[in-house]
């Protein structure tokens, strides 16, 4: 479905993407990263808005800049908004079908069952002006699935949208990626990705740290230098047992005594000890969570990975 080859693109001195080499089969991957790590300069790549600095870009063995009619097989959600307050949600929809090739009556038809599908059919002939952010985001994927493309990308398609609104549009791509659809699905918070596809790619300065499963991301940090906090009322009661071992870096004690941070070298040899610990000396332990408890504690241990700081 798609393959980098080395690929860089660069704006003046700066990097957009660095050395990107994937091949993605067609299926539903996530695409993950802080604000500027490149997503979206990977996503104008794959649509050939842009054409890379060095390196190929292939979308279904076509190049997107040299090919356009590739363009047909791809269905972009984009992260920026839709700018047409006079135009109604089923004009603007048919109107981007219709540059796909069909006709005005397929169009109609394909227009309106995409906008069925995001639950947009009672608000469609109203001027977008006067919709809410999630009503535009639903109209902004009602138009990229309306051509029904074979590979659909989505870059931060949840924007704007309540609880309700995100859980109805996973409903909708989880019956999409079930179908045998391609999606690229791009989003800097985890927990959206995660209830839609399991498989991953994560991106940071431009760079791709890791790619796979939620499982063989976290088998890579296993062996990465990571900060982890045990939490409990008997957690000061593992200091004597990690002062003295080679695998622990720090230890930090909170003022009341519940939270212990402990800066860790080889994690895999925390996880194999503690347990034992907790177990054999009756502790009452509630969690061991990542420090910081988010993505950006992630990537920093895969950066640290990618950049060969394990000791």
């Amino acid at each position: 479905m798609i393959e980098l080859s080395h690929v860089t693109k660069m704006y003046g001195n700066v990097v957009g993407v660095n050395d990107l080499d994937v091949s993605l089969e067609s299926a539903a991957y996530g695409l993950i990263g802080p604000n500027g790590s490149g997503k979206t300069t990977l996503i104008n790549l794959l649509i050939g808005h842009f054409r890379p600095t060095i390196g190929t870009v292939r979308v279904f063995g076509k190049t997107p800049t040299s090919h356009r009619g590739i363009l047909r097989k791809i269905g972009l959600c984009p992260a920026s908004d839709v700018l047409y307050p006079n135009v109604s949600a089923l004009e603007w929809v048919k109107y981007l079908v219709r540059l796909h090739g069909m006709s005005h009556r397929e169009s109609l038809v394909s227009a309106e069952t995409a906008l069925e599908i995001v639950g947009m059919t009672d608000a469609m002939h109203r001027p977008m002006g006067t919709y809410s952010l999630g009503m535009r985001q639903r109209t902004k994927i009602a138009q990229a699935i309306a051509h029904e493309p074979d590979l659909l990308i989505l870059d931060e398609p949840y924007n704007g949208l309540d609880p309700v609104g995100r859980a109805e549009m996973t409903a909708v791509l989880k019956s999409w990626v079930a179908k045998g659809r391609g999606l690229l699905f791009a989003s800097h918070v985890l927990q959206e990705i995660e209830a839609v596809t399991s498989a991953f790619l994560l991106i940071h300065g431009g760079r791709l740290l890791a790619s796979g499963s939620a499982s063989d991301i976290e088998s890579i940090l296993v062996d990465t230098p990571q900060q982890v906090v045990i939490v409990g009322p008997d957690a000061a009661r593992l200091v004597h047992r990690l002062a003295d071992v080679p695998w622990v870096d720090s230890l930090s004690m909170s003022a009341g005594r519940t939270e212990l941070k402990v800066s860790l070298r080889d994690p895999a040899e925390f996880y194999r000890q503690v347990p034992k610990w907790i177990h054999s000396d009756g502790l009452s332990i509630e969690q061991l969570r990542a420090s910081g408890g988010n993505l950006e504690t992630v990537f920093e241990s895969l950066l640290k990975h990618h950049r060969g700081e394990v000791t």
